[in-house]
């Protein structure tokens, strides 16, 4: 797989939402030809199941994880998971990441890698913000999955990655609020992140304004687009006012649908 595979966009939840929602709007997702539905892992909430929920109601509709913390859910334990789920590899993208681990995160990725390796033949995508996780993701793994960045320092990172491994797949996730009553939302999952110390020490070692790491209503015409040209493949995690109406779940669909796909 190479990186001049035509760029891609997709759709992301969380895993909250539950797999009833999920198998609601994922035909929706499919027919409006977004390339995959990536799903976050949250404690309490199983994002493999939610997709196997997806992989009911859909067909060629790629199913992704955003991102499965390997100090809670190691290598094994996913591969025992997606076999007894009869989850369809051939769709599936495993999004891994080193989780809440403050040492030894690389080791942990890297064992994981080699146990998904042995038991999923899906692709495999780290979770990343320092170089070295970057590097790790695009060479031992199949890729990245960045997030939080503006499409400016996107595009260098993929580059990065791509110039670590030509294969290497660099997705990006971009928090999206498409209506104005989803905004608070937005602002409140943005500056959650910028309070946790990782994030915020990542925003400050790249200069960057969490603020400027988001897509609004005001700025999506022109912000989806730069951040299409910026990576292989982007996320549009959708933020909307409230996360188990599905008629707004399927105007994001819509809106995100026009100013990506059309």
């Amino acid at each position: 797989m190479g990186h001049a595979e035509v760029m891609a966009c997709s759709i992301g939840i969380a895993a909250a939402v539950g797999p009833a929602f999920a198998r609601e709007i994922a035909p929706a997702v499919e027919q409006a030809g977004f390339t995959a539905l990536w799903v976050n892992d949250i404690p309490g909430h199983d994002a493999l199941e939610v997709l196997a929920a997806v992989a009911e109601v859909t067909e060629t509709l790629g199913l992704a994880t955003g991102v499965l913390p390997v100090d809670r859910r190691p290598g094994e334990q996913i591969v025992a998971r997606v076999r007894a789920l009869d989850l369809p590899v051939d769709r599936l993208t495993l999004g891994i990441g080193s989780g809440g681990l403050r040492r030894g995160g690389l080791d942990a990725v890297r064992t994981a890698i080699t146990r998904l390796r042995e038991g999923a033949d899906a692709r495999i995508v780290v979770g990343a913000l320092g170089p070295r996780m970057r590097r790790l993701g695009a060479t031992a793994g199949d890729g990245v999955l960045l997030s939080w960045l503006d499409p400016e320092i996107a595009a260098a990172q993929a580059m990065e990655a791509h110039h670590a491994d030509e294969g290497a797949h660099a997705a990006l996730y971009v928090r999206a609020a498409l209506e104005l009553d989803a905004v608070p939302r937005l602002e409140a999952e943005r500056d959650a992140y910028a309070g946790y110390p990782a994030y915020a020490a990542n925003f400050a070692r790249l200069g960057l304004s969490p603020a400027d790491t988001v897509i609004t209503p005001e700025t999506a015409a022109a912000r989806v687009p730069a951040y299409l040209d910026a990576a292989d493949e982007v996320v549009l995690r959708m933020i909307i006012a409230d996360p188990a109406d599905s008629d707004a779940a399927a105007r994001f669909i819509d809106r995100a649908a026009e100013l990506a796909l059309s």
